[in-house]
């Protein structure tokens, strides 16, 4: 026979008798709670306070849902007028990073609920973790909390408070903080700092030793007291002859005894329990200041793994329960939902913006009191109408400098007639080891002619040893010079092979896309050899420098050929197609037997001439894409007319 267990049934049943902890017994002899951990242990405090501030720095904005392709922000309901200004006397930064920093270190939030005349609430004012605890017999949910105070205390019914309770496997409505998970990390830090501590108390600032021959003459117990306070009284004082040159008897030898940070693991150690703190909370060690392994690609992609991974659940989580405790108290809600402004930090810089939104809209999107806007300067007359260039025109670039066919139509040229026969013109599976070398040769002389000039900054010890502007316009003039010459015949090989005459390819439309790809390869390589030439100065090694040349002579300057001569190869085909055969499609294909997944996954993919591939790249090393996914890639593009 069926039957239904009610929530009443269930809530009525006895909640288990655990008071939400707050405290940790971090050893034997050292028990604290969770707030005097973040008060003392750095590692704890910056990655908790980098979680308060990096949400606290989002605004939380309401919108109504008008249909499934429509939405609107709504700024004059009083939901976005409550979250805009949670207290009169406290901005919202300050009650987000307060709650944020609630839950991370006690995993629990209580704010009660300000009413108005009319019911609804007001404000919002935070209850510190250590001053409440959840009350009531329903085990699954609170039904009042208790605030206790210096002076007494106070049961608030739950229906007017806005609360986070965290999740506990043993039934504790208050959570399990995650600092719990912490214990053995911050009893290492505890056991090492105090056993440091020890060490420069009793015996790191003992700088060295007096040792006395072992034929010298018997001291008399009234000799040594008269050497030690003579001693004590003349080196190791605060006065001016501290740091002497000491003056020795008997042939005694004074033997230097120090320990360093080195010795002790202090940098290793502090480095591992940071490390440990950001992956209990998930955060990418980088963003705490971890750096050791961060490459200028990589801190890329983590700080957006920040807001996907990292902030995203936290953000999820506090915008779900405000909707859920707070809309039921004023009317009008049911279409209305809540969201952090993830897209202001999640922006590419403006460069990137600009580049996005032109190809997007397909000419210029703004007006001239529109940027000025953006300085901060005044409006001027006339200053209001979109100027389109006449090189930009409808169903053509996005602007002059978006492509290599820059300022042409995108109509076929006249007298081409469709080809009776497919042809498939495959770019080559190796590239051609002419190209590769001559763009290798290109680097190798840049490197030398650079390492000759920096050496020469260093050595006598110039603070202008690097020159960014010099040295991104002398790589770029080198590498366009050789690429005209690679697109070109990588071009004409197409042509041939579908059958058009080389006359109707014009080189004079590839010069302007040609040099701003030039331009980014030199910009990049030369931030890299930037990059590693600050890390050797920084070292003690003297030959730091010239090694940093040596690697780039010997393999980057072949690694970087190949890769730019890839890039210009795919752009020489699929230009040559672009121009002549505007309606031709295209096809990644595969070559390496190891590839990256990013690149199986689309092989066989066929897009239009002018499209990009679903990983976002034009061709094979194209210049558009993250340098790890462009870097040493072996695939090809086949151009199918």
């Amino acid at each position: 026979m069926a039957f239904v267990v009610s929530q009443g049934q269930l809530a009525d049943l006895s909640r288990p008798i655990i008071d939400a902890r707050t405290s940790l017994s971090v050893t034997s002899d050292y028990v604290a709670d969770y707030a005097k951990i973040w008060e003392s242990h750095g590692s704890v405090q910056t990655v908790i306070n980098f979680l308060g501030r990096n949400i606290a720095s989002l605004g939380v904005h309401l919108f109504e849902r008008r249909g499934d392709s429509d939405r609107s922000r709504v700024t004059d309901h009083p939901v976005a007028r409550l979250l805009s200004r949670p207290h009169p006397r406290v901005t919202r930064y300050t009650y987000f990073d307060a709650l944020v920093r609630d839950v991370a270190i006690f995993e629990r939030h209580l704010s009660v609920k300000v009413k108005l005349k009319d019911g609804t609430p007001g404000g919002l004012i935070r209850i510190a973790p250590t001053m409440f605890k959840p009350l009531g017999g329903d085990w699954m949910f609170p039904e009042a909390f208790e605030v206790r105070g210096h002076r007494g205390k106070k049961i608030i019914p739950a229906a007017d408070t806005f609360h986070i309770l965290g999740y506990s496997p043993r039934g504790d409505i208050g959570g399990v903080s995650p600092i719990e998970s912490l214990r053995s990390v911050l009893a290492e830090e505890y056991e090492a700092a105090r056993q440091r501590a020890q060490a420069f108390r009793n015996g790191a600032r003992v700088n060295g030793y007096l040792e006395r021959p072992e034929k010298a003459p018997d001291w008399s117990p009234q000799a040594r007291e008269r050497f030690r306070a003579g001693w004590r009284s003349q080196y190791g004082s605060t006065g001016s002859d501290a740091y002497g040159t000491p003056i020795l008897e008997d042939g005694m030898k004074f033997v230097p005894a120090t320990q360093t940070s080195r010795d002790l693991q202090y940098i290793e150690s502090r480095k591992l329990t940071r490390e440990e703190v950001a992956s209990a909370y998930f955060i990418p060690p980088p963003m705490i200041g971890l750096l050791d392994n961060a490459t200028f690609s990589n801190i890329k992609e983590q700080h957006k793994h920040l807001y996907q991974d990292t902030l995203g659940p936290w953000l999820q989580r506090i915008q779900q329960e405000l909707m859920l405790q707070l809309f039921p108290e004023f009317p009008d809600t049911d279409n209305l939902y809540l969201e952090f402004n993830l897209e202001e930090k999640m922006r590419g810089s403006f460069e990137d913006q600009a580049a996005q939104l032109q190809t997007a809209t397909g000419g210029p999107y703004l007006t001239r009191n529109e940027a000025r806007a953006i300085l901060n300067r005044p409006r001027i007359e006339g200053g209001d109408d979109l100027i389109i260039p006449l090189n930009v025109i409808a169903g053509g670039q996005a602007s002059p400098t978006d492509s290599g066919t820059q300022n042409i139509s995108a109509a076929p040229a006249r007298g081409i007639k469709a080809a009776a026969t497919e042809y498939e013109i495959k770019a080559p599976e190796e590239i051609p080891e002419d190209h590769q070398k001559a763009m290798a040769s290109v680097f190798s002389e840049f490197f030398a002619r650079q390492r000759r000039a920096v050496l020469s900054a260093a050595g006598a010890k110039s603070d202008d040893w690097w020159d960014a502007e010099r040295w991104d316009r002398e790589l770029a003039g080198d590498i366009l010079a050789e690429a005209t010459g690679i697109t070109k015949a990588a071009a004409l090989s197409a042509l041939d092979g579908m059958g058009v005459d080389p006359s109707e390819y014009s080189t004079e439309r590839t010069k302007a896309f040609l040099k701003t790809v030039a331009q980014r390869i030199a910009a990049q390589v030369n931030a890299a050899t930037e990059s590693a030439l600050v890390e050797a100065m920084a070292s003690d090694d003297p030959e730091a420098v010239a090694h940093v040349f040596d690697v780039a002579e010997e393999s980057r300057a072949e690694k970087s050929g190949m890769t730019a001569a890839a890039t210009f190869i795919g752009f020489g085909m699929v230009e040559a197609a672009r121009q002549t055969r505007p309606a031709a499609m295209k096809r990644w294909h595969v070559n390496s037997k190891n590839p990256r997944s990013s690149h199986s996954a689309i092989n066989g993919e066929e897009v239009p001439i002018e499209d990009d591939f679903s990983n976002g790249l034009k061709w094979p090393g194209s210049f558009s894409g993250d340098p790890d996914d462009v870097a040493n890639c072996r695939c090809s593009v086949v151009i199918i007319t």
